[in-house]
């Protein structure tokens, strides 16, 4: 059996003779799926080398490991595809996502997904690794995406997130002028019964917060928001957004259902003389701690050139 490369902890004077158990769950912070999974695996738990019970005693200066075996997703076809990675380590692997990448591979969509182009980075380098997305994002949003690269590393980060610790920022371009400066959208999301594939605003709904800054207006035809989720359902931005009156623009399943804003004889029908095709939405920065040194990180994707392009559009118009 193969292994990942194992995390260490070395028994400090002041913990000589706890519990193994105490210095898994408290120190290393395994939880208690992680830690069943690595009873059962070959020496997925040693102190100083040798296989222990977690109900055992350590002594000062022992040296604590964890192994977890080696895992594939085997049901992935790899794929050669452009990957802009923005960072990676045995722990994590974060990507740019580019719009019109769905994440997973779904019925009838196998192949040109994001999971194919990572399985064939890392088969390209020898690592077999299953892909674990920590969260995910709309085929048509583009930005920061972030994939653990085992086990330990999908819990700590996955635990992070419900408890409100990772912080996911936005940038859309939305229809018509926000006059706030900042404001916080707190509505209930849920499926709509008429279209289940569709989120609604509802009283009986779950929770859903997501705060807003107004960075850029453009008259009466747009404005650029930055956006943080304090709770992650479903289409939150796309559907918070079109409950204020401020759909985003290329929404074609929350929008008004025109491509495009300003177009021949002044009609309402192109935003910027552009149209992008996809809802303007980019997640531009995740922070979270990181699961080795729970060391605070920040990951930012660059605006991608659409939606450089339908800015620079709108800005030019203001000074026409």
């Amino acid at each position: 059996m193969n292994y990942y490369e194992p995390l260490t902890y070395v028994v400090p004077p002041e913990e000589d003779g706890a519990m193994l158990k105490t210095i898994l769950r408290d120190r290393m912070q395994l939880s208690r799926k992680l830690l069943s999974r690595l009873k059962l695996t070959p020496e997925g738990i040693t102190v100083s080398g040798e296989r222990r019970y977690t109900s055992s005693r350590v002594k000062a200066g022992d040296v604590v490991e964890i192994r977890m075996a080696e895992e594939e997703s085997e049901d992935i076809l790899p794929q050669e595809l452009p990957l802009h990675i923005l960072h990676e380590d045995r722990h994590l692997l974060i990507v740019n996502k580019p719009a019109g990448m769905i994440v997973h591979p779904t019925h009838g969509h196998y192949v040109n997904t994001l999971a194919n182009a990572v399985v064939y980075h890392w088969l390209a380098r020898g690592e077999k690794i299953r892909f674990r997305p920590v969260h995910r994002l709309d085929q048509e949003t583009s930005g920061v995406l972030c994939i653990a690269k085992n086990p330990y590393a999908h819990q700590h980060i996955s635990e992070q997130m419900q408890a409100g610790g990772v912080e996911k920022s936005y940038l859309a371009v939305v229809r018509g002028r926000v006059e706030r400066d900042a404001g916080t959208i707190d509505a209930p999301i849920d499926r709509d019964p008429e279209s289940p594939h569709v989120r609604i605003v509802t009283p009986g709904g779950y929770r859903s917060v997501t705060h807003y800054e107004t960075i850029e207006r453009f008259g009466t035809e747009a404005s650029l928001v930055r956006l943080r989720l304090e709770t992650g359902r479903t289409h939150q931005i796309r559907v918070h957004m079109k409950d204020i009156g401020h759909p985003l623009v290329g929404d074609s399943m929350y929008g008004t259902g025109e491509d495009r804003i300003d177009g021949e004889n002044g009609s309402v029908k192109t935003v910027g003389g552009v149209s992008l095709g996809r809802q303007a939405l980019h997640a531009f920065m995740l922070a979270f701690a990181h699961p080795l040194d729970r060391h605070p990180v920040s990951f930012e994707a660059p605006l991608p050139a659409d939606m450089s392009g339908l800015l620079d559009r709108l800005r030019q118009r203001l000074c026409e």
